[in-house]
């Protein structure tokens, strides 16, 4: 039942700063609170305390010095030709002050500014997974030199060092064991859903977290040569090639600000008249732009939250019902991540039942993961387990005991043939999976095969993609093993497979896929956080590594697809109701902006009836937050 297999890994790595976004972030947090602040003060002195007008202006005009900062960014990005929802922001927060209407104005650095710092903490959450990544290794490792053990730094470890990994602990560089027999969970590295037994000659992989056994280990590669070191430089350069989304405020946006500039300069020439200009800009000031659109999407992530979805990044709400490639992990995504019995090839003239009642009786004394597998299937069965005695597990050789007067040997395959070489002729030819072999008194009982079993509702939500979701192409990218990857891809209807796949790699399939078309992954391991950043949607399913938690931009807390499902339509109908609300906004506001090129509408009229648009787009906005008529439709 040996299922090793080697790979590679790193030694803490100091991550790479926000740099660029750390000082803006900040910026605008601040303007954000001190605005917040100001318009607070404003209202209490203004209908608290009935204040004269000229002191409850001052925190006012005191936004505005707040918002130059902002002002500036915004003039940048005219000179770079980016036009978005913000420019007209910035031009209406000039007019407020043409007009004197100050508390309009104020709003629109508040909002201005807390957009800005949202984007710009979501951004910048992605240096966080590095330091998630480097955070889980450990800063020491127990070095052997004869019969002393002490602590150094991994630096200081060489090719050929002795080395004690503890019960629990994570292996601090890849390497060979010398002694003890243990497991090691790799799948966050490698991908496998197994936990690995590991005996005297088995390779060990740095990351991997052993099992309740220790292990003398000798260093095969130094830390800083590893295949965790590698999973390190993948992810910075996917962190900083990173693709830049534009926001659906943006695109309409640039579409709207060009109207409402043309129709207030056309007002203004044909008239002659100024205030014909300032009446337009103020009707058109993007309030169902800069509001309804952030309520919408506020009101969607509470929504998220109360259903154990956690949106870390915004835009995804956003970006998901666009994408149109969905790119899945296997192991612990569409499976389960654990060994499950599927196949039991009995020997001609054995009882199949027979055989699993008195393997299970044997295995319930083992922790192998194999063990537990059998031992669930018989209990799924049903079966009455007599006691075994006599039990011995022998590392590299199998279980052995005494069940119901009957000596049962579970081995493996290798095992098996070189002790009794005729036994070879009658077993059952190798396939995908893992497997062990049965022996009962003496003679070849039965294979019994093993498989990540597909989760129940893998198939159902693989297939409604496409026709619920729009989404074309559906594919597998996983770091398993080609058999293993393909019976899962045909148990759930998926024919487009790429197996055996390095971080690397499954960084490098995601970005072309993403330079096609917009894309969704959704993993659940380190090896996947790479690609998981790089997608334009990265989805992390169940709680199993912080460093994939935070490369995404959504996290599943528990394990059903039916959440990924859900998020999905949360997503479509959040879309649906922030365009009704924006567009119904902009359209109203064009039509005010006629009425206010033609002088039907004055600047303090523009300003009243832009109040109501406003209103009627947030109230819109604010059905987000209420929970759906359909959750899923898998």
């Amino acid at each position: 039942m040996n299922t090793d297999r080697g790979a590679h890994q790193e030694p803490p790595v100091r991550p790479a700063a926000a740099g660029r976004f750390g000082l803006w972030r900040h910026k605008t947090t601040v303007i954000a609170v001190l605005s917040l602040a100001a318009i607070t003060l404003h209202l209490v002195l203004r209908f608290g305390f009935h204040t004269a007008p000229d002191i409850t202006r001052i925190p006012l005009l005191a936004t505005y010095v707040l918002g130059l900062p902002l002002l500036y960014e915004l003039a940048r990005n005219v000179l770079r030709r980016e036009f978005g929802s913000d420019l007209l922001g910035g031009i209406s927060i000039i007019t407020s002050i043409l007009l004197g209407e100050y508390l309009a104005g104020s709003i629109i650095v508040l909002m201005l500014s807390g957009g800005a710092a949202l984007e710009s903490y979501a951004l910048a959450s992605a240096s966080s997974v590095l330091a998630a990544l480097a955070s889980r290794m450990p800063s020491v490792a127990h070095r052997k030199r004869g019969t002393e053990v002490a602590d150094v730094g991994l630096d200081e470890i060489e090719v050929g060092d002795i080395l004690v990994v503890h019960p629990h602990e994570i292996c601090p560089v890849d390497g060979v064991v010398l002694e003890g027999h243990s497991v090691m969970d790799e799948s966050y590295l490698t991908g496998e859903p197994f936990e690995m037994t590991k005996t005297a000659g088995s390779e060990v992989i740095s990351g991997a977290i052993n099992g309740t056994a220790a292990l003398v280990i000798q260093a095969t590669n130094r830390a800083a040569d590893s295949r965790y070191a590698k999973i390190m430089e993948v992810m910075r350069e996917s962190e900083a090639t990173r693709p830049q989304l534009r926001r659906l405020g943006d695109h309409l946006g640039a579409i709207y600000t060009p109207i409402a500039r043309a129709v207030a300069v056309a007002a203004w020439a044909i008239s002659g008249e100024t205030v014909r200009f300032l009446a337009v800009l103020v009707i058109a000031t993007p309030c169902p732009l800069l509001l309804a659109i952030p309520i919408a999407i506020i009101g969607s992530i509470s929504l998220c939250a109360r259903r154990a979805i956690i949106v870390k990044s915004p835009v995804v709400l956003e970006q998901i019902a666009e994408c149109r490639t969905a790119i899945f992990d296997k192991t612990g995504t569409l499976t389960y991540g654990a060994p499950q019995l599927t196949e039991q090839l009995a020997a001609p003239g054995v009882r199949q039942q027979e055989t699993l009642t008195l393997v299970a009786s044997l295995e319930r004394y083992s922790k192998h993961p194999l063990a537990r597998a059998i031992v669930a299937a018989a209990t799924a069965e049903g079966l009455e387990l007599p006691e075994a005695s006599e039990v011995h597990e022998i590392p590299g050789e199998g279980t052995r005991g005494v069940v119901a007067g009957h000596r049962v040997l579970v081995t493996s395959r290798a095992r098996l043939a070189a002790q009794q070489p005729a036994t070879a002729a009658v077993m059952p030819p190798v396939e995908g999976g893992l497997e062990c072999v049965v022996v009962i008194d003496g003679d070849y009982a039965a294979t019994l095969r093993f498989r990540d079993a597909p989760r129940t509702e893998s198939r159902s939500f693989v297939t409604h993609l496409g026709p619920r979701h729009r989404i074309a192409r559906v594919m597998i990218v996983s770091g398993d093993r080609e058999s293993e990857v393909r019976y899962l891809a045909e148990e759930v209807g998926i024919t487009e497979v790429h197996a055996h796949q390095s971080p690397e790699e499954k960084l490098a399939i995601v970005r072309r896929e993403t330079a096609a078309a917009k894309t969704l992954f959704v993993g659940d391991g380190i090896n996947d956080a790479p690609a998981m950043m790089a997608a334009t949607v990265g989805m992390a399913i169940g709680e199993n590594s912080d460093v994939t938690a935070e490369a995404a931009g959504v996290v599943i807390m528990g394990n059903e697809l039916e959440k990924v499902d859900e998020f999905m339509h949360i997503s479509a109908r959040m879309r649906t109701i922030a365009l009704q609300s924006a567009v119904g906004g902009m359209a109203l506001s064009i039509i005010g902006m006629g009425l206010a090129a033609t002088g039907y509408l004055s600047p303090v009229g523009g300003a009243l009836a832009q109040e109501v648009i406003d209103v009627l787009a947030v109230l819109n906005a604010l059905r987000a937050a209420w929970p759906p008529s359909v959750a899923h439709d898998m």
